[in-house]
């Protein structure tokens, strides 16, 4: 019924190689265990994996555990087997994994794309599977020419050998490779060595993206599938009361309208359809505890937390002595608003659920979350439960939900109506009903010596846990989420005094990771911070931040060459201002210098950043770089336009018109270098984000002589009266 073929590994296990003549490679690989390679499944931690089958026709398929939701994973990966497989890269393509064990993240043991982690992750696990891969193909031409191996080498797709010039493609090798004993460990190649990593190449998923055929989870559609919209409470904690379904039922299409647990879904045989219907549906709400809720009284209630000691994430020394010895202390409160994920394709899930299967297309960063919830509300078993991963049209975190909701949401549906049924949430029902990052409070406190050094910082910061009822939770100790600190408990300033403790109040908004999670609000307080004690010092906030720095030489490789290629301290346009902020988060270390301009009217024009990033060896530079640049423009989006506010209970904004990302008329010049490593690579979908927010609020001081304590940008606080 279905227009879509997915064959799972094991169907391919069984038929591929006889139906055609192909080869599959299983591979073993414990969680923090070397690579071993094996025929069939061991007794291991991982139970085999599969990212390689090599065709008769040469096409090299390479299975992709990572979901590409724009960060290019489905072209870094590839690159790190077909560095060591010696394949011809124009034969390449890409599949999404099933989900299996065999794809779990080798360092979360479940299937999962986040934390900036695909290719640290895999970068020796995809090398090893490319290896193994070229030794049986060299074997098997060695074999059918009764020569000795070692006269053998693999080069674009070919086993050649050396003495007589013979040669022969992988296509052709397929069969014979199939016999061959799998190499247990197969050293991987030298840096010197590598012919694809660190180049610049072009992404795969680019072709398809550009003409149209690229699949989506908003795209996947077939015959007599419906599509439904939910009806979700407009408070937080609330519940359906009764409903009325008459006058949505009159509107064309419509086929049921069925409760759910989130809500009314209303079912018809168009996306327009069922939004008419839903329009139509009567339902009356029990809205709960939090339909007083409101930003302001939270702001309030936040503040007198900050008053008050939390529990301690970091600290040394002896900051109170140190405080009354300071000559100069300088005082601060910072806040950050909830934020919305704001995803470009808005959430949906197509679910064919049967007696003893479910299938379902999806574009998820969660598979093994969504496929064990639909399990367990379907009454299945996760092994007959089927999920095919799509492209996604942005994730951000918010397709990364440890409660798959909106899984959830579609199976529960599915369920009711015995149809193929595609739930589809609109931008406004994400915006209004989805999850949030958690609106923040820091207050900050710091002593300057007599020397303007600084000796004495204190910070405390009020906010929700993202991490609290999720799997994740062993991460919160003694009252303190590491995520609610990152950034802050860890700043790397070496500052003798240091006290940070955390408030996390309960709230019944939801919340969840969102780019960067807690390096997003933590890099502004502290990159902005830093800068008004440089000030106050009476010392350039580049030299201050390099005599705080001296024993984090990453750090100041990425500093110095942000500030080197942005010229910082020589002349500027008329009217135009730097500010600086660096960060470390998920392993990279990214600083940017911002130039900006402010009007008389306090409107703010970035027309400049300068990024430099330390994030290790270097796969895909093309990837680094438009990473950073993505980042930035994420990053800008929140900093001069993003506030998701509660009023009433209810969420004020609803779409772009009232939550606007960042336009093309404002998107800055950007320029990206990369500081060459010799380290294991880091993450860059991330780590663009935290520094732009105070590089631009720094600038904006520099222009001004306001300080940015509060995002987004106010342009009433920044108009000459």
């Amino acid at each position: 019924m279905n227009e879509i073929i997915n064959v799972s590994r094991r169907d391919f296990l069984r038929t591929g190689a006889l139906i055609g003549g192909g080869l599959i490679l299983g591979f073993s690989l414990p969680l923090r265990e070397s690579f071993r390679a094996a025929a069939t499944p061991a007794a291991a931690p991982f139970t085999p994996n599969a990212f390689i089958r090599i065709g008769a026709d040469d096409l090299v398929t390479i299975i992709i555990n990572k979901s590409e939701m724009g960060q290019g994973v489905y072209t870094s990966l590839p690159m790190l087997v077909a560095e060591e497989l010696e394949c011809d890269w124009s034969k390449v393509r890409v599949e999404s994994a099933p989900v299996a064990p065999e794809y779990n993240h080798t360092a979360f043991g479940i299937q999962l794309t986040g934390g900036s982690t695909s290719v640290s992750s895999e970068w020796e696990r995809f090398r090893k599977a490319g290896a193994a891969a070229r030794e049986m193909l060299i074997a098997a031409a060695a074999e059918t020419w009764k020569v000795n191996k070692a006269g053998c080498q693999a080069e674009k797709g070919f086993v050649i050998h050396e003495g007589t010039k013979r040669r022969l493609s992988y296509g052709k090798l397929v069969e014979k490779a199939a016999q061959m004993k799998p190499p247990q460990d197969v050293p991987l190649k030298q840096p010197k060595d590598f012919k694809v990593i660190g180049k610049s190449m072009k992404r795969l998923d680019t072709p398809k993206k550009t003409n149209g055929s690229a699949l989506f989870g908003i795209d996947v559609k077939f015959p007599g599938m419906l599509t439904a919209l939910v009806a979700r409470p407009p408070v937080f904690g609330g519940k359906v009361k009764s409903f009325n379904a008459g006058k949505a039922k009159t509107a064309p299409g419509v086929k049921a309208v069925v409760q759910i647990d989130s809500g009314v879904a209303v079912i018809a045989d168009s996306f327009w359809s069922a939004h008419l219907g839903r329009e139509a549906l009567e339902v009356v709400w029990e809205e709960g505890p939090l339909v007083t809720f409101d930003s302001q009284a939270q702001r309030e209630q936040y503040a007198e937390l900050a008053k008050k000691p939390g529990a301690v994430a970091a600290q040394r020394g002896d900051l109170r002595t140190a405080m009354t010895k300071a000559t100069k202390r300088i005082e601060a409160v910072y806040e950050v608003p909830y934020l919305a994920h704001a995803t470009m394709e808005p959430l949906n899930c197509l679910v064919d659920l049967r007696a003893d299967r479910c299938e379902i297309w999806t574009g998820t960063q969660s598979q093994t979350f969504d496929r064990d919830a639909a399990a367990r509300v379907s009454g299945l078993k996760p092994e007959q439960v089927k999920i095919h991963t799509t492209l996604l049209g942005g994730g951000f975190g918010r397709r990364a939900n440890p409660h798959s909701d909106f899984v959830i949401e579609a199976v529960q549906v599915a369920k009711a109506i015995e149809r193929p049924v595609k739930v589809i949430w609109t931008r406004e029902d994400d915006i209004k009903g989805g999850y949030y990052r958690p609106m923040w409070y820091d207050r900050m406190e710091a002593g300057l010596g007599a020397n303007g050094h600084l000796i004495a910082w204190q910070h405390t910061i009020v906010g929700q846990s993202i991490l609290e009822g999720t799997f994740l939770a062993t991460m919160v100790k003694d009252g303190v989420d590491g995520s609610s600190v990152e950034g802050a408990a860890n700043m790397p300033y070496e500052i003798p005094n240091v006290l940070v403790d955390l408030h996390t109040p309960k709230i019944g908004v939801p919340v969840l990771w969102w780019r960067s999670v807690g390096h997003s609000h933590t890099a502004f307080v502290v990159e902005s911070f830093i800068d008004e004690l440089a000030h106050a010092a009476g010392k350039d906030p580049y030299e201050f931040r390099r005599g705080l720095l001296a024993n984090h030489p990453r750090h100041l490789g990425a500093l110095n060459l942000a500030v080197k290629k942005a010229g910082w301290g020589k002349p500027l346009a008329k009217g135009r201002f730097r500010g600086i902020a660096v960060h470390k988060s998920f392993g990279s270390f990214v600083a940017q210098v911002a130039e900006v301009s402010v009007n008389p009217k306090g409107e703010v024009r970035v027309h400049k950043v300068v990024c430099a990033i330390d994030c290790g060896r270097i796969v895909n530079p093309n990837t680094i770089e438009a990473q950073m640049e993505s980042g930035i423009v994420f990053g800008l989006s929140a900093a001069l336009h993003g506030a998701i506010t509660f009023k009433d209970g209810r969420v004020e904004q609803s779409n772009f018109n009232d939550y606007p990302v960042l336009r093309i008329n404002e998107m800055p010049h950007v320029e990206v270098y990369i500081v060459p490593s010799q380290e294991p690579p880091s993450g860059v979908g991330e780590p663009g984000v935290p520094p732009i927010a105070p590089a631009v609020g720094n600038a904006i001081f520099a222009a001004t002589g306001k300080r940015i304590r509060r995002l987004p940008i106010r342009r009433d606080e920044l108009k000459k009266v």
